[in-house]
This record gives structure tokens, C-alpha cells and sequence, in this order.
């Protein structure tokens, strides 16, 4: 998918602070992937590499939500800016580019309603951009400036 781009100081505080470079991206790393085992989200042979505020992954994600969920995860974490992702999908999907998932990024007054709206025009269609965004989402308006949500398009 190539890298994403995060602000490095919105997101879940994961890390802690004086060490070496190399055991804090050591550190980091460890960190980033016991976030990801907490969400359940399947990755296997996952690989991260953490250098100071710059991260890459590697693996194989179950699907594509599973993968696009991964790069979320790791992005909205504080002190992250960006994400280099090199996950592969198990599951080959041709997905037309009308049915892939888009990516918001929230701004000061944002309302999964209110982006709802914005994408959907029906900010009721909320519950589908908070079940696209679980686990990492607990509840709707638990949504901060700087988190970048997975958009899905509408199913009919």
C-alpha cells in the first residue's frame, strides 16, 4: 500500500521514555505488536521495524480490512509519523476501486455522524464507520483529532 503519514503526537501513549535509541525502537517494536495482538487482529510472520518516529511492517494479514486495521493501529499511536507498509494479504481480493476502503483523518469537531454525512450523506450511516474501525474504536464518540479512521464504502 506504500506509507502513510500520521501526526506523531495524537494517538494511544504505548511508549516509554529514557533509553537508547536502539532499545527504545527495540522497545517500540515490542510495544507496537503486543497493540496489535490486543486488538486480535491475524498477522503472521509479522515483522516491525521502528526507527525513532518512523515504522515498517511486514507479514501477512488475513484479509484486507485485517491489513488496513494493522496500519491504523500502529499509525494512531503516539509518536508515530508514519508507516511504511509491506503487509500481503492471505486472502486475494480484486477489489474495484469504487469498494476500497477510504481514509479520514479526524479533525477539531468531527463526529462519526458528521463524517458519515460528509461521505455517506446520511449521518445515521455512523455505525458503519465505527464497526469498520473496531476494535480499535470502543465507542462512537470516542474518536480524537489526528486519528485516522478506515472509511468503507456503503453496501447496499
Amino acid at each position: 500500500m506504500g506509507i502513510f503519514s500520521f501526526i506523531k503526537n495524537a494517538g494511544a501513549k504505548v511508549f516509554g521514555i529514557g533509553k537508547t535509541t536502539e532499545e527504545e525502537n527495540a522497545e517500540k517494536s515490542s510495544q507496537l505488536r503486543e497493540a496489535i495482538g490486543s486488538h486480535n487482529l491475524e498477522v503472521s510472520d509479522l515483522s516491525i521495524e521502528v526507527n525513532d518516529d518512523a515504522v515498517t511492517l511486514w507479514g501477512e494479514a488475513i484479509d484486507l480490512a485485517t491489513k488496513e486495521k494493522v496500519v491504523l493501529v500502529v499509525g494512531n499511536t503516539n509518536g508515530v509519523a508514519s508507516v511504511e507498509d509491506n503487509l500481503t494479504v492471505a486472502k486475494i481480493e480484486v477489489i474495484e476501486e469504487a469498494e476500497m476502503a477510504q481514509f479520514h483523518t479526524v479533525e477539531r469537531g468531527d463526529t462519526l455522524g458528521k463524517i458519515a454525512k460528509n461521505y455517506y450523506g446520511n449521518a445515521m450511516k455512523y455505525p458503519v464507520i465505527f464497526e469498520a474501525n473496531k476494535p480499535m474504536l470502543s465507542h462512537p464518540d470516542k474518536i480524537y483529532p489526528g486519528q485516522v479512521l478506515r472509511i468503507p464504502p456503503l453496501v447496499d
